[in-house]
């Protein structure tokens, strides 16, 4: 949605309010987990993003406060039986205090162009979701996929009752990763036609960047926990 005012004019905690904070390495020790949600509380970021093993933790640090929980599914290459995600999903959100569900899309799925199956598999993990008041949002990995490949997942993804859908998971391997580019977001947002939000992640790390993708109307973004700072110039 296009904001009232430029990037440039907003303060940071209207800045921070875009962001999803990734906490997300595999090798993260306990502490380290601990320390990076602090800051993103500390930031005022929107939410936290983190793995299902650090529910815990997050619960413990954000409850209460303006910084919510995002958690990771099924991540990150979303290859899991759609009745696998269904309980990820639920074991994940049952508690009612996850903000956000950040699931990753089975993207061979969309370059085999099995636009029935997607949206059936969306729209039972949605179902999940929102019985738990949970927003849903569908990770692309929009590097694997052509333009085309991704205006049609956006559309199916719309069809199927996704809250966001969102570029990519910051740990693809399978060629370059440009991720959120101006490009792929236009497309995003051409296909989803007001019908979703869409959230930009991977490649974000400046404050030109973020403030462009701000004033074409962007919804969310996930920022690396080392690159929150950088942008919000702090």
């Amino acid at each position: 949605m296009k904001p009232n005012k430029p990037a440039s004019e907003m303060t940071a905690k209207e800045l921070a309010a875009y962001i999803d904070q990734s906490v997300l390495k595999p090798e993260f020790t306990q502490e380290e987990i601990k320390k990076y949600i602090k800051e993103g509380i500390e930031y005022g970021c929107k939410t936290v993003c983190i793995n299902p093993s650090s529910l815990d933790i997050a619960r413990k640090l954000c409850g209460g406060g303006g910084t919510g929980i995002c958690v990771v599914c099924d991540f990150p290459f979303g290859l899991s039986t759609t009745a696998s995600r269904i309980m990820q999903a639920e074991e994940i959100c049952k508690e009612g205090d996850v903000e956000d569900l950040d699931i990753v899309s089975n993207y061979g799925w969309i370059k085999s162009g099995m636009w029935k199956e997607l949206e059936t598999d969306y729209r039972a993990i949605a179902e999940v979701c929102h019985k738990y008041g949970t927003f849903l949002k569908v990770i692309f990995e929009t590097d694997a996929l052509t333009l085309d490949e991704v205006a049609k997942a956006t559309d199916a993804a719309c069809n199927a009752g996704v809250d966001f859908v969102k570029t990519s998971t910051g740990f693809y391997t399978g060629g370059v990763n440009n991720g959120a580019t101006t490009e792929v977001i236009r497309v995003m947002m051409d296909a989803a036609r007001g019908r979703c939000k869409i959230k930009g992640a991977g490649g974000i790390r400046d404050q030109a960047h973020f403030f462009k993708l701000i004033d074409m109307g962007i919804d969310r973004m996930g920022i690396g926990y080392r690159s929150t700072p950088v942008i919000l110039k702090i």
